[in-house]
C-alpha cells in the first residue's frame, strides 16, 4: 500500500489538520486565522480541544468523536454570532464550532451526512447546559463540514443549514443551531473570494495555493509542523498502525468484539502479554487497544474506542 509522504499531506487529511490543532504555539492561531476565513470576522480566545469524544450514555449507546471542537466565549455586551452579520465580532452566548473535513465519499456515508450531524448537534447540546441554568445559557453550535464531494449535488460551494417553520419561512426563529457545508469544488452561488482561495488551499496544501496574506500565513504554520521530526515520527506510527489493521484483516465487528474483549480483560487486572497470549493475537496490535482502552476507562465505549483507534 502507497503511503503519501509528511509533505504531500494537504488539510483536508485527518492527520495533518489534527496535528494543526494541536500543534504548541501554532494550534489557536490557525483555528483563529481559518474561522476567520469562514466566518468573515475576527475571533478572539477560543478553547481548542482535538478530537473531543462523547461517550455514549449506556454501554450499548452510540459515541462520536469531534475532529476539533472550539469554543469562543460569551462578551458580557455584544449581538448573537448566529445573527446573519458578518461583521460581528461579539457574541451573548458562547458558541461551539466543530471543524471536520470529510474524504468519505461512499454514497452511504454522504446519504447519511444529515443525521451524523443532528448527532453531533445532539451530543454538544447534551454537554453544554450545567445543571441549574435555563436554556437561554444554551450555548450556539456551529458544525462545519469542509469536503472534496457535493454533499447535495446541487454544486454549491456553501450550503447553510438552519432551523424555521414550513408555514412561514420568514418567521424569525434562533436556536442557536448551525451547519455548514464547504464543497472545496462547487461553483454555484457567490462566495467571498477568500473562502474559494482557502477551500482550494485546503484541498491542494501547496505554496501555488497561499495566494493571500491569510494563506501565507497559513502556509507557513503548515510548512513548519511538516518539518517537525517528532510529527514526523507520529505519522509513521499512524501509517503502520493502519498497515497492522489491514494486514490483520479485521473487519468493523470482529474488531468491536476484539475491543470489548481486550477492555473485559483490562478491567481484571491482565496486563498486554496475557491478554495478547488468551487471544492469540500480536502483542504490539494489542498495546495499541490497550492504549486506547486506558483513555475511556471507566466507561469502556466500544464505540468511541473503535473511532479512536480506527
Amino acid at each position: 500500500m502507497y503511503r503519501r509522504k509528511l509533505e504531500e499531506l494537504n488539510l483536508l487529511d485527518d492527520f495533518l489538520f489534527g496535528i494543526m490543532v494541536t500543534y504548541p504555539g501554532i494550534r489557536e492561531r490557525f483555528s483563529r486565522k481559518l474561522l476567520k476565513i469562514i466566518c468573515r470576522r475576527k475571533f478572539g480566545k477560543l478553547t481548542i480541544v482535538a478530537q473531543k469524544i462523547y461517550l455514549g450514555s449506556d454501554t450499548d449507546k452510540h459515541g462520536t468523536r469531534l475532529d476539533v471542537y472550539l469554543e469562543e466565549k460569551a462578551s458580557e455586551t455584544g449581538t448573537d454570532t448566529t445573527a446573519d452579520n458578518p461583521e460581528q465580532e461579539d457574541v451573548v452566548n458562547a458558541t461551539v464550532y466543530d471543524v471536520e473535513p470529510d474524504k468519505n465519499d461512499d454514497k452511504a456515508a454522504i446519504a447519511a451526512l444529515p443525521k451524523r450531524v443532528r448527532f453531533y448537534h445532539a451530543k454538544i447540546d447534551g454537554s453544554s447546559l450545567q445543571s441549574g441554568e435555563t436554556y437561554h445559557a444554551l450555548k450556539n453550535v456551529m458544525i462545519i463540514m469542509i469536503t472534496p464531494y457535493d454533499p447535495f449535488g446541487r454544486n454549491r460551494m456553501v450550503y447553510t443549514i438552519k432551523n424555521g417553520c414550513v408555514e412561514e419561512p420568514d418567521m424569525p426563529y434562533e436556536d442557536g443551531a448551525r451547519t455548514i457545508f464547504l464543497y472545496t469544488r462547487g461553483e454555484e452561488g457567490n462566495p467571498p473570494e477568500e473562502l474559494q482561495q482557502l477551500l482550494r488551499y485546503m484541498e491542494h496544501s501547496t505554496e501555488e495555493n497561499a495566494c493571500n496574506e491569510d494563506l501565507k500565513e497559513l502556509h507557513r504554520m503548515v510548512e513548519e509542523v511538516k518539518h517537525d521530526g517528532e510529527v514526523s515520527i507520529e505519522y509513521m506510527k499512524i501509517f503502520e498502525r493502519e498497515e497492522m489493521l489491514r494486514k490483520q484483516g479485521y473487519r468493523e465487528g470482529e474488531i468491536k468484539n476484539l475491543i470489548q474483549l481486550v477492555s473485559k480483560k483490562v478491567k481484571r487486572g491482565q496486563d498486554c502479554k496475557t491478554i495478547a497470549t488468551a487471544l492469540e493475537s500480536d502483542e504490539v496490535y494489542i498495546q495499541n487497544i490497550i492504549d486506547v482502552v486506558n483513555r475511556h476507562a471507566p466507561e469502556y465505549d466500544i464505540d468511541a474506542i473503535y473511532e479512536e483507534l480506527k
